[in-house]
């Protein structure tokens, strides 16, 4: 046991010496980098091992049956740490990190300021906002964000009432930020309700949280016909569903509709053998025009054969209740945008 902790550890240390000269020459060379990277990104039941009586989390306690223990907490938080950074690009001889990332499945502050303070991403110089919702379970939805980049203006919940016999669902979480150009992008974050009682049965609940987000962007639109927005996060639903549609419908375009991987991956998310996209980014026409690319991350390390069904499947912290020292049963996508001021 002594010697299995012994290199835990010491892979620890070497992650973070071989990412240390990589996020050092990033917050000076941020300035250089081309355009917008936003990443989005379901982390998978990012826990933290304190129990919180308020919420439902006992599942992700050290004693509990899946033994989250903080050596597998910090194992995890390193692991998303070395998603996000891997997530970036190579920029006249840096390597410079994604500007945004919009994180869901997140439990609360401690798990943000552990992320972006102590974990691999620690000298990346991220800063983050988030939610605080009614989820009966306590996750949540998150913003990473690069200060050099994306100075941030203001943020807040939009709360959305659940139908009724509903449990509560994640806020939206909004945020406004001034970018390299001048212009103010605004940023919603979205983890919409599951499917697990059937598409039909939970589309109402979805269309909700579609509903109470376009109510948003109107007001936005009102003062400033050519804002720039996003909309990221895990819909639940597929780029035909009805509640994609509806974002469409309000001047929205879906960037991901078409995304794919490089190394076998056919949507974000692989479900009894079938590939499908539940991750989205949805854009303002403004801001869609300047689409450089947007891919879906399939980064080998990412990725583990599926024993059952053939092929590759991303790599979960859990096969059922057994631990698999993973990253997340989604996988992130990547787009990139080219900015110009607006006129």
């Amino acid at each position: 046991m002594k010697h299995t902790l012994w290199q835990f550890f010491l892979s620890i240390i070497l992650l973070c010496a071989s990412f240390s000269d990589v996020l050092a020459q990033t917050a000076e060379h941020v300035e250089d980098a081309p355009g917008l990277t936003l990443v989005e990104l379901n982390c998978e039941n990012l826990f933290d091992c304190d129990d919180d009586p308020l919420h439902n989390d006992n599942e992700w306690l050290p004693e509990a049956v899946r033994r989250w223990t903080p050596r597998r907490y910090w194992q995890k938080l390193n692991n998303i740490g070395q998603e996000i950074i891997a997530c970036g690009q190579q920029t006249d001889g840096s390597w410079v990190l994604p500007d945004l990332v919009a994180l869901s499945e997140v439990e609360n502050d401690s798990v943000l300021v552990a992320l972006s303070r102590r974990s691999l991403l620690r000298r990346a110089g991220y800063e983050y906002v988030m939610t605080h919702s009614a989820d009966e379970r306590g996750i949540d939805v998150a913003l990473l964000f690069s200060p050099f980049s994306f100075r941030l203006l203001r943020h807040y919940a939009l709360r959305v009432i659940p139908p009724e016999g509903r449990h509560a669902t994640r806020d939206v979480l909004y945020a406004a930020g001034e970018l390299t150009t001048g212009d103010t992008l605004h940023v919603f974050v979205v983890h919409a309700p599951s499917r697990y009682q059937g598409e039909r049965a939970s589309r109402p609940f979805r269309l909700r949280v579609a509903d109470r987000v376009c109510q948003s962007i109107d007001s936005i639109r009102h003062h400033d016909a050519d804002a720039r927005i996003l909309v990221a996060g895990d819909f639940n639903a597929y780029a035909t569903d009805h509640s994609l549609q509806y974002y469409e419908h309000h001047g929205l375009v879906n960037v991901a509709r078409n995304a794919q991987g490089t190394h076998g991956a056919r949507g974000t998310y692989r479900y009894q053998g079938e590939w499908g996209s539940l991750d989205q980014i949805l854009a303002s026409t403004s801001l869609a025009a300047g689409l450089d690319s947007c891919v879906i991350f399939d980064a080998p390390f990412l990725m583990e054969k599926d024993e059952k069904y053939g092929g590759v499947q991303p790599r979960r912290n859990y096969r059922g209740m057994r631990y698999n020292r993973g990253y997340s049963d989604h996988l992130p996508l990547v787009a990139r945008f080219r900015l110009t001021p607006n006129s």
